[in-house]
């Protein structure tokens, strides 16, 4: 458990830095943003499947040990 912690926190931290240093998380080219009159709708496909990807092999690792 306490590895578990460890590894989701310096995912965070890591992901914190990424942010602060000026990569746009959730604004990839992937991500639709559909504006009406009245009504907004934002669909972060891209940024959903990076998501997918980084946390699928952050618990095949993790379960291997």
């Amino acid at each position: 458990m306490g590895r578990t912690l460890i590894v989701v926190g310096l995912a965070l931290v890591a992901a914190g830095i990424l942010v602060s240093v000026g990569v746009p998380l959730g604004r990839l080219p992937g991500d639709f943003t559909i504006r009406r009159e009245s009504v907004s709708f934002y669909l972060p496909l891209a940024t959903s499947i990076i998501a997918s990807i980084v946390l699928t092999l952050l618990v095949m690792f993790l379960s291997r040990r």
